[in-house]
């Protein structure tokens, strides 16, 4: 590790140790009013735990167990850093107004973790409670002897440990309620490694996904970060998902689909690259996990394209980050001739929680003129 890297880890890892100081001092505090606890060990040990059960979970498989903690308290502690400050505000104007401290302390704090309790519940049912979202574009272009598409897209799903076997069932339910041409899937299929999808038998519900021209992925980022990229394309061959890896087809005589490999891999081809000797009088759809290159796209001939990748920052206020990081983080725009499509996915990374955004499934309904 280089002197630079070094500095850089220890100023990381006191910002860090220093917010969850914070956080667990604020609890305590609440925690010493509210119940007249005295001694703090306990609870300094579980918040440590709490707090460093994630970084924990990631560092061994053995303790992979933790994994589910850490992802909620992720949670806590962003909303925390958010609402605490507030309370603490509040506390020391309530104590301007002859507010007695401790009952100061006591109200703020309720009403601090009645708010941190409808945060919670709203989240969790917008992650597992998904909308279908529809759309309809003209593409001015036709071959052969379909007239329109019907599209159904999921981006996402980090199919895994939270995002389970309960929560594939309402996509299949869903997506079949939609009675799709073509089913699309740009990418974080699952929670980086395969472990939990094989292990609830989960390809076995996944299969059920089925449409008349078939059901297509992509890699996203997670698929990458698992390491098991090989055997996550051939767990999806065998349930007739094909993944395409930088490769382009046609399909029904109607129309190309383009499969980029994920931005992680530094060696996948340029949109450029992509759609050399391909005949643009064919419509061309196309998927690429992280929604960066709008513009190679559009600039390239794509018609319609597919990503996901930013949840639309999955727990507000995070969408103000993603907004200015993407063109496009969440939604539909017109580019030129393209139809550019973000999807804030079906499933979500770490805690099952969404704050201003919503687990979806988008239908797309084409019509070539």
């Amino acid at each position: 590790m280089t002197k630079f890297k070094t500095v850089h880890f220890i100023l990381i890892f006191l910002l860090f140790n220093s917010l969850l100081f914070y956080i667990g001092w604020n609890g305590w505090v609440w925690l010493k009013v509210a119940f007249h606890v005295e001694n703090p060990l306990l609870y300094s040990v579980l918040f440590i735990f709490l707090s460093y059960s994630f970084i924990a979970s990631r560092m061994a498989k053995f303790l992979s167990a933790f994994r589910v903690i850490g992802y909620i308290w992720l949670a806590v502690i962003q909303y925390s850093l958010l609402l605490l400050p507030l309370a603490d505000l509040t506390v020391f104007l309530l104590t301007l107004a002859s507010v007695p401290l401790s009952t100061a302390i006591l109200v703020v704090g309720n009403v601090t973790l009645a708010i941190f309790m409808i945060i919670f519940a709203y989240g969790l049912f917008n992650a597992y409670s998904p909308i279908v979202r529809t759309y309809q574009i003209n593409v001015p272009k036709k071959q052969g002897n379909r007239e329109s598409l019907r599209i159904a897209m999921a981006s996402d799903m980090h199919f895994g440990t939270l995002s389970g076997t309960a929560h594939l069932k309402r996509l299949v339910q869903k997506v079949k309620a939609i009675e799709p041409d073509l089913i699309l899937l740009p990418g974080d299929i699952i929670d980086d490694d395969l472990e939990a999808f094989t292990r609830k038998k989960m390809s076995t519900i996944m299969s059920e996904l089925q449409a008349p021209l078939g059901v297509y992925g992509v890699l996203g980022n997670h698929e990458y970060y698992g390491g098991q990229v090989a055997e996550f394309i051939e767990e999806m061959k065998k349930i007739n998902i094909n993944i395409l890896l930088d490769e382009k087809l046609t399909i029904d005589h109607s129309f190309h689909l383009i499969g980029r490999k994920d931005k992680t891999d530094k060696n996948r081809q340029s949109f450029a690259n992509l759609l050399t000797n391909i005949d643009p009088a064919y419509p061309i759809i196309a998927m690429d996990h992280q929604p960066f290159e709008l513009k190679q796209a559009q600039e390239s001939g794509v018609d319609i394209l597919f990503s996901g990748h930013t949840h639309r920052g999955q727990m507000a206020p995070n969408h103000l980050i993603t907004k200015k990081m993407y063109e496009l983080d969440w939604g539909y725009l017109q580019k030129e001739q393209m139809h550019a499509f973000v999807s804030s996915g079906f499933g979500f990374w770490g805690p099952p929680i969404r704050i201003g955004s919503r687990s979806e499934i988008l239908q797309v309904d084409v019509q070539f003129i």
